[in-house]
């Protein structure tokens, strides 16, 4: 068991053997995930309603450097959203979910990327895990309560293409959608934006987005910031309007041996501004 995995949380019920197999059993889920790269460790959490068949996670130019575990979080993707006895998932769930999968796989101790409702899972498993994560890399995220980023479920009501339109200014404030260039520096990858941002899952997806929203309306680490003693890196994009900067500074503040490093993007500033990737990776080798 990981140092600092607490007894009985995310436990394994089987021991994977096989490699070559995507799924391991940790606690109620069969869970997904991906291995990408070579060299020291990294675990991935990745964003609200994040599905590993979209986002590419072998393009990441981490996996230069690090050897990636990439994975669909419960109720997403090609991981079921699991039996909690009745009760939907709490973000402590979804860390202990996280700690169990690196057991799963002989990792006792790793660094860690949390990006956007990733990051709240990453501190919430930092601090349920501590002796876990060696180095911590905060991406576009908040850390809760008071300093919360934009309250996604407030858009799951609304029509369609108003949803869609507030969703792609909330990757960016400088989104215009008449500019040649609707966010700056997106490039290629607007158009897969758009087709994410635009789609409404149904079914299980659908269920499992809605449980990751309401868990993450209850997301709040502040008051426990001082007790983070990983080297953190905290990343924040100048022109997000999901998580403001007022959040990246407080992190960078409460957090006892953290830094900021702000870039030139929004919410996906890592496709923004080339610089943030290898800000990282220099940050994960200890440079």
């Amino acid at each position: 068991m990981p140092r600092g995995c607490q007894t009985g949380v995310a436990s394994v019920t089987s021991k994977r053997e096989d490699p070559t197999v995507p799924f391991t059993a940790v606690g109620d889920l069969s869970m997904y995930f991906e291995l990408h790269g070579d060299g020291p460790p990294v675990l991935h959490i990745s964003g609200t309603g994040n599905d590993l068949r979209r986002s590419q996670p072998d393009r990441s130019p981490v996996n230069a450097h690090f050897t990636g575990l990439h994975y669909d979080q419960r109720g997403l993707g090609q991981t079921a959203r699991g039996d909690l006895g009745g009760r939907p998932p709490t973000m402590a769930d979804f860390a202990d979910d996280a700690a169990g999968l690196c057991l799963a796989l002989g990792w006792d101790r790793c660094h860690v990327i949390g990006t956007s409702f990733g990051g709240m899972v990453a501190l919430h498993l930092t601090l349920r895990h501590p002796d876990l994560v060696d180095r911590l890399v905060l991406n576009c995220t908040a850390p809760g309560g008071d300093h919360s980023s934009y309250p996604l479920h407030a858009l799951s009501d609304l029509p369609d293409d108003e949803a869609f339109k507030a969703r792609m200014g909330l990757m960016d404030v400088r989104y215009d959608p008449t500019a040649d260039e609707p966010i700056p520096g997106f490039g290629f990858g607007l158009d897969a934006l758009r087709q994410f941002l635009g789609a409404r899952p149904d079914g299980e997806a659908a269920v499992g987005l809605a449980e990751q929203l309401e868990a993450r309306r209850h997301h709040d680490t502040v008051a426990d910031l001082g007790d983070i003693a990983s080297p953190t890196l905290v990343c924040a994009g100048r022109f997000d309007g999901i998580a403001p900067m007022a959040s990246s500074e407080l992190l960078a503040d409460r957090i006892p041996d953290a830094e900021l490093a702000v870039f030139d993007g929004g919410h996906p500033f890592m496709v923004q501004d080339r610089s943030a990737h290898p800000r990282m990776i220099g940050f994960l080798g200890g440079n």
